[in-house]
């Protein structure tokens, strides 16, 4: 499968994988990505509003600062993930795990947590 990126500058990258991917300052509103491996993939400053993540690997993903106010990250893997000062008014993180991930200065308000594994 390939992804067809836009970047916050407007300018629009390919790629075969997203695994490691560099999407530094991505723009993925609403965006479908359910399944996806985005294991060791930066995430910092990417716009994911809305963002459709059920079921995606991000182990070891740099989310911080991301925007995913209202995402559906039910049953996404976010093990060891940095989420530091992301945005995650009104997600849903139904059984997602978090286990080691770095949650400092994150914004829950609204936010699924049931079933998530946190330890």
């Amino acid at each position: 499968m390939k992804y067809t990126i836009k970047f916050k500058d407007g300018t629009e990258k390919e790629f075969d994988s997203l695994v490691g991917a560099n999407l530094f300052k991505a723009y993925l509103n609403n965006a479908d990505l359910e399944g996806a491996n985005l294991d060791d993939a930066n995430l910092t400053n990417v716009n994911l509003k809305d963002a459709k993540l059920i079921l995606a690997n991000l182990k070891n993903t740099y989310l911080n600062s991301a925007n995913l106010f209202g995402a559906n990250l039910t049953d996404a893997d976010l093990s060891q993930a940095n989420l530091s000062y992301a945005k995650l008014h009104n997600a849903n993180l139904r059984g997602a795990y978090l286990t080691c991930a770095n949650l400092e200065g994150v914004l829950l308000d609204g936010t699924n947590l049931a079933d998530a594994i946190l330890d």
